[in-house]
């Protein structure tokens, strides 16, 4: 099973992009990152507090920076892994979850209801 996200097109270079799947009251809450032709996803939530990263929608960079940005405590991720390099996880990573590219559209491989229960 996969389900469609979003087009390539709808994710700038070096930006991100939320995305929320799933049925009942717990969908799968998570995000795609845009790097070149590469894309990469994550759970929604930093490994410090379980927290959403962002506050506002597609807003997951840190300003003037490289790196992903939780807005809660400020612990800063590598995009290309989800590793945490600086903050209170420092050494933690986020939850990857699987996508694919086809046809310049994001799918992302698997269940979300599934996902979402794994992830919980």
């Amino acid at each position: 099973m996969s389900v469609r996200i979003c087009t390539l097109d709808e994710i700038p270079d070096r930006s991100a992009r939320s995305f929320c799947v799933g049925s009942g009251s717990w969908p799968l809450r998570g995000f795609v990152v845009r790097l070149g032709d590469a894309v990469r996803a994550y759970v929604n939530r930093c490994p410090h507090a379980g927290h959403p990263l962002n506050f506002r929608p597609d807003e997951f960079f840190a300003p003037g920076e490289p790196l992903l940005l939780c807005h809660s405590h400020g612990a800063l991720f590598e995009p290309t892994n989800g590793e945490c390099v600086d903050g209170p996880c420092a050494g933690e990573a986020l939850t990857s979850l699987p996508v694919r590219v086809e046809e310049g559209v994001v799918f992302l491989d698997g269940d979300p209801d599934e996902l979402a229960n794994q992830y919980a």
